[in-house]
């Protein structure tokens, strides 16, 4: 049996993703709109989480 780790993104790679700016990510981690860990203090947000905050955000904005 095989688990599939997820694809861990650093928060420029979210920034990136998403077009906006570190506060804003960060903004998004703390009101858990974006889910995200920390490893050893470094914070890291599972590419999933990203693609359903924009499959979240695409649905509400229809």
């Amino acid at each position: 049996m095989t688990t599939v780790t997820p694809e861990l993104l650093t928060v420029p790679e979210v920034m990136a993703r998403l077009k906006v700016g570190r506060s804003k990510v960060y903004d998004l981690i703390r009101t858990r709109r974006l889910a995200s860990i920390k490893i050893d203090g470094a914070r890291r947000v599972p590419a999933d989480a990203v693609r359903d905050f924009i499959q979240g955000q695409l649905g509400a904005a229809a």
